[in-house]
């Protein structure tokens, strides 16, 4: 399954970014790089969903993108000189 989630990574002063979702307030993870800290999302979403199904808690509307072939939105931020 797919899902659509937003989410802010925050630059760490020692290095690596932390990342939070305004949508769902118990995602929360870090990596070293961009990159590992977008893969540790996926966990940390994976997570997040046992949790909602363990509590009876459904994910907010429009998160979940049920065919795999439609359109998704993304933003992201790229700097450029």
């Amino acid at each position: 399954m797919n899902y659509k989630v937003p989410l802010v990574l925050t630059p760490q002063p020692e290095g690596g970014y932390t990342v939070t979702s305004p949508l769902l307030p118990e995602l929360v993870t870090e990596g070293d790089s961009m990159y590992h800290a977008l893969e540790n999302a996926k966990d940390a979403l994976a997570a997040v969903i046992e949790l909602y199904e363990d509590i009876g808690r459904t994910l907010p509307q429009n998160t979940r993108i049920s065919d795999a072939n439609s359109p998704v939105w993304c933003e992201t931020v790229i700097s450029a000189p």
